[in-house]
C-alpha cells in the first residue's frame, strides 16, 4: 500500500503539521509519500528518507519536485510529459486552516482523490467552535455554557473565571484563562490576533478530562483507549507542539465499565455519519458525573496514533474502505428533449 501524507498549508498551525507528518514515519509501516503544501499553497514532493523539519525552515524544499493538483491526483513534469504521483489514498494531516476548515477536502473531492480525513461538512462544523456547539446539541451531546464575542462586541457576561479561545483555531494558540476583570482585555486582544471572533466558556478548576479517538471501518467503529491526559492549567502551545510528535503509547484511564461505555457512546454520536473516513479525537469533560464534549479534533496531532494499540493496521484497514463518492452521470436528457420538442437535432 502507498499512502501520501499531505501536510503544511497556510495556517497558524503550519509548523505543527510538519512535526505531525514526520511523526507518522514511526507508526505507519508501508510506503509513504510526502506532499508538502507551503505557505504560498504550492505543492512539493518531498523525498521520504530526507524529510526533517529543517528542510522546511531553511527553504531547502524549494529544490524538490513541484507538483500540480488536478483531476486524478498530483502531477509533476518530466522532459516531454507529465507523470502522476501514484498512491492508494492521501492522509490529510494539515492542521488548522486549509486542512481542518474544508479547503483541502474540497480539492480532494473535486479532483477525485481518495483521502483519510474529515469531509467538507465535517470540517466546517468542527473548525468553528460555535458550529460544534450547535452540532453537539442537535445530536444530544452535552457541552458547557458559552458565549461568542467579537472585535465589535467584547462584552463577557459569564462569571469569572473563564477561558477565552479564538473561534476558529486549535493547538491552544491564542487561548487564555481569565480570573480577574483586569485580565479580560488582554485575553481578548490575544484571541483577536488570530480570529475576529472568540468563544468564552467557564473555566472549571481540576476538571476531569478524557480523550478518545477512533474511526469507522466497515460497519463498526474502532475505538482507541481512553486517556486521562496529565493535568495542567491548560495545554499551552509549546506543550501541544511536543504533543503533536507523540508516538509512545499512553496508559488507559481507570474508569468503570459504565463510564467507559458512556464516553464511547458520546463519541459514536459525534462520529456517525458525519466524520466517516476520518480518524478523529474527541476530548470530554466529566462534570458532576455527566459527560460533556470539550472539543472535536478532526485532524488530531499525528492522528492520535499513541492512543491505539495497533495504529498501523488501523490506517491500512481504513484506506481501502473509505466512503465512496457517488458518481453523477450527466446525459443531457433534459436539453435534448427540449431540442427534440422544438424539432431541432
Amino acid at each position: 500500500m502507498r499512502l501520501a501524507i499531505v501536510f503544511g498549508g497556510e495556517s497558524f498551525e503550519h509548523e505543527i503539521s510538519i512535526v505531525s507528518a514526520i511523526a507518522l514515519k514511526k507508526v505507519i509501516f508501508c510506503e509513504l509519500i510526502y506532499i508538502f503544501c507551503d505557505k504560498n499553497r504550492n505543492f512539493y514532493l518531498i523525498p521520504t528518507p530526507e524529510i526533517n523539519s529543517k528542510r522546511f525552515s531553511s527553504g531547502k524544499y524549494l529544490n524538490d519536485t513541484k507538483l500540480t493538483l488536478k483531476q486524478g491526483g498530483f502531477y509533476f513534469k518530466k522532459l516531454f510529459k507529465e507523470s502522476r504521483v501514484e498512491f492508494d489514498a492521501a492522509i490529510n494531516i494539515i492542521h488548522g486552516a486549509d486542512g481542518e476548515d474544508g479547503k483541502i477536502a474540497a480539492l480532494f473531492d473535486f479532483f477525485g482523490i481518495s483521502y483519510i480525513g474529515p469531509n467538507i461538512e465535517a470540517s466546517a462544523i468542527s473548525y468553528n467552535k460555535f458550529f460544534t456547539k450547535l452540532y453537539a446539541k442537535a445530536i444530544g451531546v452535552k457541552t458547557v455554557d458559552y458565549e461568542i464575542v467579537s472585535k465589535d462586541n467584547r462584552n463577557i457576561s459569564l462569571p469569572l473565571p473563564v477561558i477565552v479561545k479564538p473561534l476558529r483555531l486549535g493547538s491552544s494558540i491564542g487561548v487564555s484563562v481569565v480570573r480577574e476583570p483586569k485580565e479580560i482585555e488582554y485575553a481578548l486582544d490575544t484571541a483577536f490576533e488570530f480570529d475576529d471572533e472568540a468563544i468564552v466558556e467557564p473555566f472549571i478548576e481540576n476538571v476531569a478530562e478524557y480523550n478518545i479517538a477512533g474511526c469507522k471501518i466497515g460497519d463498526s467503529i474502532r475505538y482507541s483507549i481512553i486517556e486521562e491526559p496529565e493535568k495542567e492549567l491548560i495545554l499551552d502551545f509549546e506543550k501541544k507542539y511536543l504533543d503533536f510528535s507523540r508516538t509512545a503509547k499512553v496508559y488507559e484511564a481507570r474508569l468503570t465499565e459504565i463510564r467507559h461505555e458512556e464516553i464511547r457512546k458520546n463519541f459514536k454520536l459525534i462520529y456517525e455519519p458525519l466524520f466517516e473516513g476520518a480518524i478523529i479525537r474527541c476530548d470530554f469533560f466529566l462534570i458532576k458525573n455527566k459527560i460533556y464534549l470539550n472539543e472535536i479534533n478532526p485532524n488530531p496531532g499525528s492522528l492520535a496514533n499513541y492512543l491505539f494499540e495497533e495504529f498501523n493496521s488501523l490506517v491500512q484497514d481504513l484506506a481501502p474502505s473509505l466512503p465512496k463518492r457517488k458518481k453523477i452521470t450527466v446525459e443531457y436528457k433534459y436539453i435534448n428533449s427540449i431540442q427534440s420538442a422544438k424539432g431541432k437535432a
